[in-house]
């Protein structure tokens, strides 16, 4: 319930937010206007806007615990508006709050309840939309079509298979190919109106039907194989499928020297930031950590970063000291027996990894990247799950792709699917795809709080 709390407050915020800039340009002509955010009345500005926020999320909070259904979202956004404009005509009447500012009130709160409509008939059909849900004809054999089945039928409704084209291999008596052009998949797919067509092809010798791929092509219809699709519609690679030469044509894994030299800079930027924001509070979770159990405040550990070199990583001790001193090196995992309890809140909020901003001054780290592997797991890991070494050509981050998509991983198969995230953050990497992460990293945290 915090969680839900916490995303309607920011939604409603940033619809306030919106329908109060529209508002400023609706009454520009109105010079008297411009003068409220600078006078007494800016005051009653903010009371307007908490008053707005407040009733708002207490009503969509009942209507949760009352069980609503999406389409009953749109009535309580009409109940809010109207329980708003009578508590402002209460405090008008009673208080002679908000004079002169009436006709600013009435159109800030329809034009809030507005958006509010809006975003919740838009969630509620977005599939109807124009574009949003893409049209998918398969064509291919054996199992890897029931794979791309599953893919789509899991995609939230993102995608929609319209037909399936089963393509056998054609050979002769020496084993040449027998197939040519039929034409008949791009038929198909114009009766499908589709726009993706996927290869789907467990077997490709003799049965990859070129001439109609080709006509799909040039016909604008989108052409792609499973592992495009599936990185397409998972925000993930399918290692499983892909060779070492895929790796070398494939678009992206182009982080060039302009791009390393930004998001230095950007990572110099954010840690000192976030140093200057925490820095009050950390002799404070020294001594709770310092006053909770014996050792060291901070944990130091060697980890391997970009090009294979091991460094000293930073954080706020969360086990305790002799946690590994029976046992060895072992992974760490979820709900650890030999975390504290102050660790285990620590861990939940991220608090424990901000000495790590001191890693990404020094230039060991990045704010975004795969998360560094401690050295004793490194050569398991690398004999197990294909193409791990690829993930050390770029810096290790505090938060990643992986970090905010995937569960605590504790083992090598959670390893190996990590690395599908960590492969795909390589290959499409972009400063915005690093805002995203970090905003998505908040998220997380807000809704590990909650728990």
């Amino acid at each position: 319930m915090t969680t839900f709390a916490a995303s309607t407050v920011l939604r409603d915020s940033l619809f306030f937010v919106v329908a109060f800039f529209l508002c400023i340009v609706l009454l520009m002509p109105d010079s008297q206007f411009p003068q409220l955010l600078f006078e007494h009345d800016g005051k009653q500005l903010m009371v307007l806007g908490a008053i707005i926020l407040c009733t708002s999320c207490i009503v969509q909070i009942l209507q949760r615990l009352a069980g609503e259904f999406i389409s009953s979202r749109v009535v309580g956004t009409g109940v809010s508006v109207i329980i708003v404009i009578n508590l402002l005509l209460v405090l008008h009447a009673t208080a002679g709050m908000f004079s002169g500012l009436e006709k600013v009130a009435v159109i800030l709160v329809c034009l809030f309840g507005m958006f509010k409509v809006l975003w919740q008939l838009a969630i509620q059909y977005w599939r109807y939309i124009p574009g949003l849900v893409s049209r998918v004809v398969l064509v291919g054999n054996g199992e890897l079509v029931n794979e791309m089945r599953a893919l789509i039928s899991g995609s939230g409704g993102r995608f929609e298979l319209r037909d399936v084209i089963e393509c056998k291999p054609l050979l002769d008596a020496s084993g040449r190919s027998l197939r040519v052009g039929s034409r008949d998949i791009l038929q198909r797919a114009k009766e499908a109106r589709a726009d993706k067509v996927v290869v789907s092809l467990a077997e490709r010798r003799g049965a990859f039907p070129l001439q109609d791929m080709l006509d799909c092509k040039l016909s604008g219809i989108n052409v792609l194989d499973a592992q495009q699709f599936y990185e397409l519609v998972n925000r993930k690679l399918m290692l499983e499928k892909i060779t070492p030469s895929w790796f070398i044509f494939a678009n992206g894994f182009r982080i060039n020297g302009v791009r390393r030299f930004v998001k230095r800079l950007l990572d110099i930027v954010m840690s000192l930031a976030g140093l200057a924001v925490f820095a009050p509070f950390m002799p404070i979770v020294a001594l709770a950590i310092k006053m909770e159990s014996p050792g060291d405040v901070l944990f130091r550990q060697v980890r391997t970063g970009m090009g294979d070199r091991d460094f000293v990583i930073f954080k706020f001790r969360t086990m305790r000291h002799d946690a590994e001193k029976q046992s060895g090196a072992v992974w760490a995992q979820e709900n650890d027996p030999r975390v504290t309890r102050l660790g285990n809140f620590l861990r939940r909020t991220r608090i424990d990894e901000i000495p790590q901003l001191f890693n990404v001054l020094m230039g060991d780290m990045s704010i975004v990247g795969p998360r560094p592997e401690r050295p004793e797991f490194i050569s398991t890991l690398k004999e197990k799950v294909p193409y791990y070494s690829e993930r050390h050509f770029v810096k290790p981050g505090i938060t990643g792709w992986a970090q905010v998509c995937y569960p605590y991983g504790a083992s090598v198969e959670d390893a190996l699917e990590k690395l599908r995230y960590d492969l795909y953050y390589i290959k499409n990497y972009s400063l915005l795809f690093d805002f995203i992460i970090i905003f998505k990293t908040v998220g997380v945290v807000i809704n590990k709080m909650g728990r």
